[in-house]
């Protein structure tokens, strides 16, 4: 690949990026992220005709892309997305509690560190 063949890549590449800003249109990895739907999901989605999509050029070649917010809502409407959606979101909520435990513990400790006399071994009122 010259230089050339890089320079008018990197424009395509440019081009689409400024197509893209503010638009609802995004590639079906950025879709994927953000909504927790896999690329084979977006692909079956948008054959069967439960999403549109369309092809632009893209630095590499063709590329699809796919509205976000549909996209979004389709991913709602799938049981298994709305599991493991729901399945991330309690361990979140169990991981926030285990660090709220741990703040807790930590600030107990530093408190009976404060009380115990410099240079004993032993744990206050042992």
């Amino acid at each position: 690949m010259d230089w050339e063949d890089r320079l008018d890549a990197w424009e395509l590449e440019l081009e689409l990026a400024a197509q893209l800003e503010g638009s609802d249109w995004v590639t079906l990895d950025r879709a994927a992220a953000e909504t927790g739907a896999s690329r084979s999901a977006l692909r079956n989605w948008y054959r069967t005709g439960q999403i549109p999509s369309r092809l632009v050029d893209g630095p590499h070649g063709p590329q699809r892309l796919v509205p976000l917010a549909l996209v979004a809502a389709r991913a709602e409407a799938s049981p298994r997305l709305r599991r493991t959606a729901e399945r991330r979101l309690a361990e979140q909520a169990e991981l926030e509690i285990l660090r709220h435990r741990v703040d807790q513990l930590e600030l107990r400790l530093a408190a009976l560190e404060r009380h115990q006399p410099p240079g004993s071994g032993e744990p206050p009122g042992g």
